[in-house]
């Protein structure tokens, strides 16, 4: 029997189809077995059937190739970046110090820990636009600087900035070279117009003040009117002025500085006068009446600048108060506080200015071939004043003393024409030059416009004072109805 089993096995064998058939059974079987013995729990008892084999292929398949979680990964990198990033060794600071009594740049900067060196450093530089001695108490610096911070010590100075006067600041800085360079910035001024009117019932400077028009402004508006104009004998209570100006101020409204009056009036009992600035192509500045004839004269009456000044001795004759004995006196005498400014009459050039005998200090001035003007007894001269020189009306020659044969301060002031001395009170000096031609043209089309911008002010003026007058009676009604 088992013969017969070999023989028809050895037979089979030798048949080759039946061979390829065994082998491919076998390997099929025998990669089942190992699927299963892989994937199959050790103690699980149930077969596993073909759907089960699949399940399971695809749950090891979506593990396997699944996208990653970004956010973690970057995470996980962002975490390691930041253990491995070192920390910082500088760091700015911005401070903002304020100048105490005594302090002075250099030792405010060695205080924070400067280096004498570099504190000297921007000392120099500062110097070359502004002194710092003139730090004031109180005053703020901004400083930027960069400090070393293991250490906490200060390495550099990078920026100083500090306000000097309204509307202007210095600062320093550090530039791409490492030398410091100092400047001085001005604000962006706005120009504002300011007007101004009121009734004179003691001086004009009290009555302009009351209307809080600036001490500036009020000694130019008087300066303007003191060629034809005694303050003294010609205001009268009950007289009036009015007056347009600029101001120029900083973004948060301070006013800096004041600028030009465009218009000034007064009305002198039944004389009004009104007067318009204007300049020239020439740059020429002076002001005129309405028609373009000029108000300045050329020689001014009472030249300095206390107008109250009274006149302690008239021109002509007198009894001399040192000689006692009676001679003419050649000039008049105006009574001021020693120091007070004297002007230049008109314009002209400097013949004599020295010491005179008993004139004092002295000096005369030649405005043209008829004219000439004399000032005697000054405490000193202005800088810069000395024979030769051109001066300009208004400008500051001298000061008010008592030099020379002088009871005490004042200005000995004399008028000559024609080589002979003559009365400054009744002398009638010619008018400056009135305009024509195309200044006169621009001068009408100006005086138009400051009259609209005149009657817009009045107007708004009006409409300010009926609404308080109208809050204020509404505000009675409901005092009373309580």
């Amino acid at each position: 029997m088992h013969k017969n089993m070999i023989s028809q096995l050895a037979a089979a064998a030798k048949n080759k189809r039946c061979w390829l058939t065994f082998c491919a059974t076998f390997a099929i079987a025998l990669c089942c077995i190992i699927v299963i013995l892989r994937h199959c729990e050790v103690n699980a008892s149930p077969a596993l059937s073909f759907s089960s084999l699949e399940s399971i292929e695809n749950e090891i398949y979506d593990e396997e190739f699944s996208e990653p979680d970004n956010d973690f990964i970057a995470a996980e990198f962002a975490s390691e970046e930041e253990a491995e990033k070192p920390e910082p060794m500088e760091e700015n600071r911005e401070n903002t110090l304020s100048v105490k009594s005594g302090d002075t740049l250099l030792n405010i900067l060695t205080d924070l820990g400067l280096e004498y060196k570099i504190a000297n450093e921007i000392f120099m530089a500062t110097k070359k636009v502004y002194d710092p001695r003139n730090l004031k108490a109180g005053q703020k610096l901004q400083i930027n600087m960069t400090w070393n911070l293991p250490e906490d010590k200060l390495i550099a100075v990078n920026s100083i900035s500090t306000q000097i006067r309204s509307g202007e600041s210095i600062v320093i800085e550090r530039n791409e070279a490492g030398e410091y360079v100092a400047e001085v910035q001005k604000e962006n001024l706005i120009e504002e117009i300011e007007s101004a009117n009121g009734t004179i019932n003691g001086s004009l400077a009290a009555a302009m003040g009351k209307q809080n028009v600036p001490a500036r402004i009020v000694a130019n508006f008087i300066n303007i009117f003191s060629y034809s104009v005694d303050f003294r004998r010609d205001i009268k209570k009950g007289d009036q002025f009015e007056i347009i100006y600029q101001n120029y101020i900083t973004a948060d409204g301070e006013v800096v500085k004041n600028g030009n009056i465009l218009f000034a009036s007064l009305t002198l009992g039944k004389n009004k006068i009104d007067l318009y600035r204007f300049k020239d192509k020439s740059g020429n500045v002076d002001y005129y009446d309405a028609k373009g004839y000029a108000m300045k004269k050329t020689l001014s009456r009472k030249p300095i600048s206390y107008q109250n000044a009274r006149i302690s001795s008239p021109f002509g004759r007198r009894r001399h108060p040192i000689y006692k004995d009676y001679r003419v006196h050649w000039g008049v005498d105006y009574a001021a506080p020693r120091n007070t400014l004297i002007y230049a009459a008109g314009d002209g050039v400097v013949q004599i200015a020295k010491y005179n005998g008993g004139y004092g200090n002295y000096i005369r001035i030649r405005h043209n071939s008829e004219y000439a003007t004399a000032y005697g007894h000054m405490q000193k001269f202005a800088k810069g004043i000395r024979p030769g020189v051109r001066v300009k009306q208004g400008q500051v020659i001298g000061y008010v003393g008592s030099t020379g044969r002088s009871t005490g301060p004042h200005l000995h002031y004399e008028v000559i024409k024609n080589g002979k001395r003559v009365n400054p009170l009744t002398i009638k000096a010619a008018a400056s030059e009135n305009l024509r031609g195309k200044n006169l043209v621009r001068f009408k089309h100006q005086v138009a416009q400051i009259k609209e911008t005149h009657q817009k002010m009045l107007a708004n003026a009006q409409s300010s004072a009926d609404d308080n007058k109208l809050a204020n009676a509404r505000s009675g009604k409901d005092i009373r109805a309580n």
